[in-house]
C-alpha cells in the first residue's frame, strides 16, 4: 500500500512553527469549503501522483538541512496508510506537523500515542453545532461533526503540541460565530484566525476578506477563552 501524494514542496518556511520544513500535500478530502485554496486535492486520481520513494530519496539528502515535514492535504487522515509512511520519515530524524480537519479522531490518537507526529494544526471551521458545520464544508454527514468534536477532546486533554485555527471572511461567520468557536476550545493557548485571500483560483465571489479593524475585534472577542489568540 501507500498514500496517494498529489504535492510536494520541497522548503517552507511557513508550515512549522519556527522551523524549516518540507510540506507534503495529499489527495482526497471529505469536505468542500467554498474557500479551500486546494480544490483540485477533493478528488484523488492517479492523474499528478507522486511516489512516496520520491518523497523518501529527497529527505535523505535533507537530513540535517530541515528540521521537519509538514503532511497535509486534502484530508491526509483518509491515507490507511499514513502510520507506516510517517514511520519512515521519523527514522530520518524530522520532526513531522499534521493539517488536519478533524474527522478522524481515531487515526490521530493512533499517531499521538505512537509518538509518530510532534504538532497538530486542526482547522475548526465553524462553532461545534451542525448547523453551522454543514454551511462550510457543504457536505451533510452529522458524523463529521462528532468525530471533530472527539478530535478537539483529545487535543485539549493530550500532551501533544498543537493549534487550531478558523479561517473568517464577511459573510461566512459572524463575531457571535468566532466566539462560540473559542468557547468550544476554551483553554487552549493558541488559535489562529485566518484572514480569507481571494484569489481567481477560488472564484468564489460572495465572500470578501476581513479589513484590520475587523480582524482585531474578533481577536479581542475570543481573548476571554483562549490564552493566546493571532491573527494570520
Amino acid at each position: 500500500m501507500s498514500i496517494a501524494i498529489r504535492g510536494f514542496q520541497k522548503f517552507s518556511l511557513i508550515d512549522y512553527p519556527d522551523k524549516t520544513a518540507a510540506a507534503i500535500f495529499t489527495g482526497g478530502c471529505n469536505f468542500n469549503c467554498a474557500y479551500c485554496h486546494n480544490k483540485e486535492l477533493i478528488n484523488f486520481n492517479e492523474n499528478g501522483k507522486i511516489f512516496e520513494k520520491e518523497i523518501l530519496d529527497f529527505l535523505q539528502t535533507r537530513i540535517g538541512l530541515l528540521d521537519a515535514v509538514c503532511i497535509s492535504g486534502g484530508e491526509p487522515t483518509l491515507q490507511k496508510d499514513l502510520p507506516r509512511f510517517i514511520r519512515k520519515i521519523k527514522k530520518m530524524g524530522f520532526l513531522i506537523k499534521l493539517d488536519t480537519n478533524g474527522t478522524n479522531p481515531k487515526m490521530l490518537k493512533n499517531l499521538i500515542d505512537k509518538k509518530l507526529i510532534d504538532y497538530v494544526a486542526m482547522d475548526i471551521k465553524a462553532p461545534l453545532d451542525w448547523q453551522n458545520y454543514e454551511k462550510i464544508i457543504r457536505v451533510k454527514n452529522i458524523n463529521l461533526i462528532k468525530a471533530v468534536k472527539k478530535s478537539v477532546d483529545i487535543l485539549l486533554k493530550g500532551k501533544t503540541d498543537y493549534e487550531f485555527r478558523t479561517t473568517v471572511a464577511k459573510n461566512l461567520l459572524s463575531k457571535s460565530d468566532v466566539e462560540k468557536i473559542a468557547k468550544g476550545i476554551k483553554g487552549t493557548e493558541k488559535y489562529y484566525l485566518q484572514n480569507f485571500v481571494k484569489t481567481e483560483k477560488i472564484g468564489y465571489n460572495k465572500l470578501n476578506p476581513l479589513d484590520k479593524n475587523e480582524l482585531e475585534e474578533l481577536k479581542s472577542a475570543v481573548k476571554k477563552y483562549v490564552l493566546n489568540c493571532k491573527i494570520r
